[in-house]
C-alpha cells in the first residue's frame, strides 16, 4: 500500500474518563500512526483520577497533543467528542476512545483510500479484543472483505449495520457543512445517531479491508462499558431509542433504503442479541423487555415486514408481537443463535401448514417448506457422557426432523454425516476434527456418536462446530444445543498421563451451544480457580 506524502492531514480525538490505566497508551497509539497525524486532540471529561495530570505531562512534551478539560462530566461519550471536534484544524478527523487503540497503519490505510477516492468517509476493518484473554472477533468482516468506493450510501444498505464511529475517517468539512455532531449529555449509543446522520449526507465512502481500529472488551472491569452494561431496561430502552432516531433520521433525508435496511438489522442484530441473553434475567426485566419490545415493534409497518418471513429475527418478532406475555423463552434463545436452531416442537395447522406452536397458530412458518435444506434453521442436540478412559468423553448428537423436511428429502439429498470439530475460542485452533454417519432413529430423528479427548484438546475453551453434509453435496453449518440434566457433565477432575491432572466442564453459551472447557495441569487448575473467584467478587 501506497503510504500518503505531504503535511499531515488528521486529527484524532481521544475521550476519556476516569481512565488513568490506558488513556496515555490511546494517545500514543495515536501518534505512533506517523506524519500522517497532525493532531492528537484529548479530551477529559471531568475525570477525578489523574487521567488528565498524565495527559497533561504527556503533552507537555509532545507538540503534536492538545488537552482540552470538561469543567463538568457530561455524563456520555456525545459531548466530549463534540468538545474536539469543534476543536480540530486539520482536513480530516478519526475518533478514539481512551482504553482503545489505533493499530499500525491504520490512519495510512484510510487516508490513502480516502484521498485516491475522493472520499468524504473512508471505513476499515474493526476488531473486538476480548481481555485478558485477547481473543479477538472482527466487527461487521463482510462490509470490509475487499477494497471498494461506495459513490452514496443507498447503494450498499448494509453498511447501516455498523453503527460505528471510530473505524472511520472523516473529512472534516463534510461534518461541518452538514452539521453533523454526537448526540450531547448521556446518550447511550450516540454512534448510532451519529452514523445515520453520517449516511443521511449521502458521503462517497472508500473501504479498507485493513484492521484500523481495536475495541479492547474488559468484562471484568469495575465498570462496564455502555455496550456490554446490559444489566437493567434502561440499557435497552436507550438501544430501542437510538434505533428509532437512527430510522426517523434516514427516512426525513429521504434515505428510504437505508431506513428500511435500520428496521431490518434491528431485528437481525440488536433483537437477536437481547433475545439471546434474556433469560438470564429475572422475570420483573423479562416483562419490562418483553412489553417494551412489543410497543417498540408496533411502529412497523407492512413494508417493514415485506423481508423474508423465515429470517430468525422475524419469527422472534412476529412471536413477541403475538403474545402478551413472555414465552417459549429457551425455543427464542436458540432461534436467536448464530447460526438460528429452531427446536421442537413442531406444530402444525389443521390444514397441515407449520406452525410456531399449537397454541400460536396464526405465526405460520410456511415459508420453510420451500426454503432449501442448507438454509434451514436446522437444531442438533448434543450430550456429553464420560467413558472408561477418564480424559474421553462420549458425545452424542440427535438432528431433528424440522417441520418433515429432512424425511422429506428422502434418500436422495437426506442427511449422511456430520463432521464434528473443537474449535478453541481465541487463536481459533481446531484441536479435533472427526467424520461420522449419521443414522435414522425409530422416533424420525437421525443420531451420530464420536469421542472427544479432552487432555488431547489441551487446555482452553473450545466450540463445538458440526457441518451436516447431505447426499446431494450440499452442506449446512450448525452448532449444537446442550442438553441439560444428567447429560450435560458438571466440572470434574481427572487423572492424566500427559498432564497429571485435567479439568473438564462441559457448559451451554448463552446461546444455548454445548461449549467445552479444559484447564491441564495444577497451575492451570489454579488459574481456573483464580478466575472463577474474581468473577464471584465482581
Amino acid at each position: 500500500m501506497k503510504r500518503p506524502t505531504g503535511t499531515p492531514q488528521v486529527a484524532v480525538v481521544v475521550i476519556g474518563h476516569n481512565d488513568a490505566s490506558h488513556a496515555t497508551d490511546a494517545v500514543r497509539s495515536a501518534l505512533a500512526q506517523g506524519p500522517a497525524v497532525a493532531e492528537v486532540v484529548a479530551v477529559d471529561d471531568c475525570s477525578t483520577d489523574s487521567s488528565a495530570d498524565l495527559l497533561a505531562a504527556l503533552a507537555a512534551t509532545e507538540p503534536r497533543v492538545r488537552l482540552i478539560r470538561r469543567p463538568a462530566n457530561s455524563g456520555g461519550c456525545g459531548t466530549p467528542r463534540n468538545t474536539g471536534l469543534d476543536a480540530v484544524t486539520s482536513p480530516y478527523v478519526m475518533f478514539l476512545d481512551s482504553d482503545d487503540i489505533l493499530p499500525p497503519g491504520a490512519v495510512d490505510a484510510l487516508l490513502t483510500a480516502a484521498t485516491e477516492a475522493c472520499a468524504e468517509v473512508a471505513g476499515g476493518l474493526c476488531v473486538r479484543r476480548e481481555l485478558p484473554e485477547g481473543r479477538e472477533v472482527p466487527w461487521q468482516a463482510s462490509l470490509y472483505a475487499a477494497h471498494a468506493v461506495i459513490e452514496r450510501p443507498a447503494l450498499r444498505p448494509r453498511l447501516v449495520h455498523d453503527t460505528l464511529c471510530v473505524n472511520k475517517l472523516y473529512r472534516t468539512d463534510f461534518l461541518n457543512a452538514h452539521g453533523i455532531r454526537f448526540p450531547e449529555g448521556r446518550f447511550p449509543y450516540e454512534d448510532f445517531v451519529f452514523t445515520a446522520r453520517m449516511l443521511a449526507a449521502g458521503p462517497r465512502i472508500a473501504l479498507v479491508p485493513d484492521t484500523v481500529y481495536v475495541w479492547h472488551v474488559r468484562r471484568s472491569a469495575e465498570r462496564l462499558s455502555i455496550s456490554l452494561d446490559r444489566a437493567g431496561i434502561e440499557n435497552w430502552q436507550a438501544r430501542t431509542h437510538a434505533c428509532r432516531l437512527t430510522y426517523e433520521i434516514l427516512l426525513t433525508a429521504g434515505q428510504k433504503a437505508l431506513a428500511r435496511a435500520a428496521r431490518a438489522k434491528f431485528l437481525d442484530h440488536e433483537l437477536r442479541m437481547y433475545v439471546r441473553e434474556l433469560g438470564l434475567h429475572d422475570a420483573h426485566y423479562r416483562r419490562a423487555w418483553w412489553a417494551h419490545t412489543r410497543a417498540y415493534l408496533a411502529e412497523y409497518d407492512a413494508a417493514d415486514w415485506a423481508g423474508n418471513p423465515t429470517a430468525p429475527g422475524r419469527i422472534l418478532a412476529r412471536v413477541v408481537l403475538a403474545s402478551p406475555e413472555p414465552r417459549d423463552l429457551p425455543r427464542l434463545r436458540d432461534l436467536a443463535a448464530r447460526p438460528a436452531r429452531l427446536l421442537p416442537p413442531y406444530a402444525h395447522a389443521s390444514d397441515g401448514t407449520p406452525v410456531w406452536s399449537a397454541d400460536l397458530p396464526r405465526i405460520t412458518l410456511e415459508p420453510l417448506l420451500t426454503r432449501p435444506v442448507r438454509l434451514l434453521p436446522l437444531a442438533v442436540d448434543a450430550e456429553l457422557r464420560p467413558r472408561a478412559r477418564a480424559t474421553r468423553l462420549r458425545l452424542r448428537l440427535r438432528l431433528h426432523d424440522l417441520y418433515g423436511r429432512l424425511s422429506e428429502a428422502g434418500g436422495e439429498s437426506g442427511p449422511e454425516t456430520v463432521e464434528v470439530e473443537w474449535r478453541r475460542r481465541g487463536d481459533g485452533h481446531a484441536g479435533h476434527s472427526r467424520t461420522t454417519a449419521l443414522a435414522p432413529t425409530p422416533d424420525g430423528k437421525w443420531s451420530a456418536e464420536t469421542t472427544v479427548d479432552a487432555a488431547a484438546l489441551g487446555a482452553g475453551t473450545w466450540d463445538l462446530r458440526l457441518r451436516l453434509v447431505f447426499r446431494d453435496g450440499a452442506h449446512r453449518d450448525v452448532t449444537a444445543h446442550a442438553l441439560a440434566g444428567a447429560g450435560l457433565l458438571r466440572r470434574r477432575a481427572v487423572l492424566s498421563a500427559r498432564h497429571g491432572v485435567v479439568l473438564v466442564q462441559p457448559y451451554a453459551t448463552h446461546s444455548g451451544a454445548l461449549a467445552l472447557r479444559v484447564a491441564t495441569g495444577s497451575r492451570g487448575i489454579v488459574a481456573v480457580a483464580r478466575r472463577r473467584l474474581r468473577h464471584l467478587l465482581h
